[in-house]
């Protein structure tokens, strides 16, 4: 993460007269905004401007390795970076606007700087279901790219006050949308020719997937960083984590799920979306007790559930020092 703080960072509601001015300005000025979608706050920066993207690695800290999301206002725009076959279309139609990414080959005449796919011969891109945020990458005529506006590896962000917590004095601005609806990150698949992979679970399954595709989903086999969201340590909050537990240990904090109960919980009723749109938050709550670990009941592993645990998992996996 950068090593001192420049700014005084401004949270402005997005509603207010201006607002999307602002940001639009400051992105074409070559700053980072952050910005509201669906799933949690994005760290935006002008996907065309080198030196903002490159800021975008230096603020959060994030490996060269690791690519980034291309947020785009549409298809069409879409099509301009990226090959779009007739499968590929079918299921932006369906999961359009929302809270699935697609890596697809480049498109020869793409303009995007190679940072952002990580140099890879593919590019992740996603039309988020905000329309504050949809309505930004319209006014600015292209994508934006926007991984989590968070320090890399650590809790995403579901509200603006999460974001100031972690890049406050970091960035000029924070487009406040109130907070995530979703709050987990997007699905993430990749597609070759008819062949649908998926590279990162989230709120859309892979049965949701394959239901519209009419195509089965396949899920990858290998460790090699194709997609944001797969390195082994991801989503952490400060105190360990362990999972599974169907007890207290001392010095921990429960987090419990359905009949499981615990000093916090991420959905009384067993509610798996319920459970989404709280993880993060619930997270944060728990690491701000001072406890040593933080103990999570199991989450059933189907659904929605797939995408909590691979969080999770990530959460608990052992960190770089």
């Amino acid at each position: 993460m950068a090593t001192h703080q420049t700014y005084k960072t401004k949270v402005i509601c997005a509603q207010e007269d201006g607002a999307i001015k602002a940001a639009v300005e400051n992105l074409i000025a070559g700053h980072l905004v952050a910005v509201p979608t669906e799933t949690v706050y994005g760290l935006a920066a002008d996907a065309h401007n080198p030196e903002a993207l490159q800021l975008i690695y230096k603020v959060k800290g994030r490996p060269a390795n690791n690519p980034l999301i291309c947020h785009v206002a549409d298809t069409q725009m879409a099509k301009r970076y990226v090959e779009v076959s007739g499968l590929t279309e079918k299921l932006m139609r369906e999961f359009w606007p929302g809270p699935l990414t697609f890596v697809l080959p480049i498109a020869g005449d793409s303009e995007i700087p190679s940072m952002v796919s990580a140099n890879l011969g593919s590019l992740a891109v996603r039309c988020p279901a905000n329309d504050v945020t949809r309505n930004v990458i319209k006014n600015l005529g292209r994508p934006i790219a926007a991984p989590s506006a968070n320090p890399s590896g650590k809790l995403s962000p579901t509200s603006a006050g999460d974001v100031l917590e972690g890049l406050g004095g970091y960035i000029p601005m924070v487009l406040d949308g109130g907070t995530a609806d979703v709050g987990i990150e997007s699905t993430i698949i990749g597609i070759n020719q008819h062949k649908i992979t998926l590279l990162r679970p989230g709120t859309v399954t892979a049965e949701d997937i394959s239901a519209a595709a009419g195509e089965p989903v396949f899920d990858r086999h290998n460790d090699e960083i194709t997609a944001p969201g797969q390195l082994a340590s991801h989503y952490a909050p400060n105190a360990a984590v362990r999972l599974n537990a169907t007890q207290k240990h001392d010095n921990e904090t429960l987090i419990g799920f359905g009949a499981a109960l615990g000093d916090l919980t991420l959905s009384k009723t067993g509610d798996l979306q319920e459970a989404a749109h709280a993880l993060f938050a619930t997270l944060r709550a728990a690491d701000k007790t001072d406890c040593a670990t933080i103990a999570v009941a199991p989450i059933p592993h189907t659904g929605i559930g797939i995408a909590i645990n691979d969080r999770l998992k990530r959460a608990a996996a052992p960190r770089s020092s």
